[in-house]
């Protein structure tokens, strides 16, 4: 009887190694899915659905100021108002008066760090609406750039420190470029001659925009100055003293890497 030679099959080993891995690979791939899923839509809701919730607060909370004021809105009194360079009755602690270098040291972010803020009751409150014609923009003013309880609602935020409207030195307000509203997103199409007004009870004042920084660092505090003027690029901003606005967000767009600035002087 002839021996019998045992018959190795190597192809069935091979098999069920590549059933291993595909398994593997279609595990990893399920993963991946769900995790770009998941991210996906993390950035509807912070991109779409912020934007939404916020636009939406912000507008009931300038029909709410406007029904407050009733017959007192500046509305029915701009005639009068706009020229009037009497404080108006916000909360904001005034510099008026003061040198750029009484000035609060804040950083004009978006963002920013550290205290010096007014206490939550009061900057939850908006006190003024901030109107930009060109923008068709009418957003609530409140006191602080605090994120959260500020810019985050889709809110104008007063620097603190800075002037009251309508007053002399620099009104200086920030605002979110991006997501929670993005009031200030087309702040860089306003040029030169263009109207900012800004409306409190019984009061409305009308500032020109005169000049523009497109871009500066974070830290560049004199841009919100009684005086401004740039630290970083002193050739742009102003050198006498006067009444003066300013606007900050983030620049580029989807960033927080350098800050836009818009300026203007009260028409008087």
């Amino acid at each position: 009887m002839r021996d019998r030679i045992p018959v190795v099959v190597h192809g069935s080993g091979r098999r069920v190694r590549r059933a291993g891995l595909a398994g593997v690979l279609w595990a990893c791939a399920e993963v991946i899915t769900t995790a770009g899923v998941v991210v996906a839509l993390l950035v509807v809701h912070q991109v779409w659905w912020t934007n939404r919730q916020a636009v939406a607060a912000a507008r009931e909370q300038v029909q709410a100021l406007e029904s407050e004021w009733g017959d007192s809105s500046p509305s029915s009194s701009a005639s009068s108002a706009s020229s009037s360079h009497s404080p108006s009755p916000s909360p904001s602690s005034s510099v008026s008066g003061s040198s750029p270098s009484d000035a609060r040291p804040v950083s004009p972010s978006v963002v920013p760090s550290g205290g010096g803020s007014p206490s939550a009751a009061v900057q939850e409150r908006a006190y003024a609406v901030l109107r930009i014609p060109r923008l068709g923009l009418a957003v609530p003013v409140a006191q602080g750039v605090d994120k959260r309880s500020v810019l985050d609602k889709g809110y104008a935020g007063q620097y603190p420190g800075t002037a009251r409207p309508g007053e002399r030195g620099n009104f200086a307000l920030a605002g979110h470029r991006n997501t929670h509203g993005e009031p200030f997103r087309y702040i860089n199409r306003l040029r030169e001659g263009d109207r900012l007004i800004v409306d409190v009870k019984g009061r409305r004042y009308t500032y020109v925009v005169g000049k523009v920084l497109s871009e500066t660092t974070e830290r560049d505090t004199g841009v919100i100055a009684p005086v401004p003027r740039s630290v970083v690029k002193p050739d742009y901003g102003y050198g006498e003293p006067g009444a003066y606005i300013t606007l900050t967000t983030c620049t580029p767009e989807y960033t927080s890497k350098y800050r836009l600035v818009v300026w203007g002087t009260l028409l008087s």
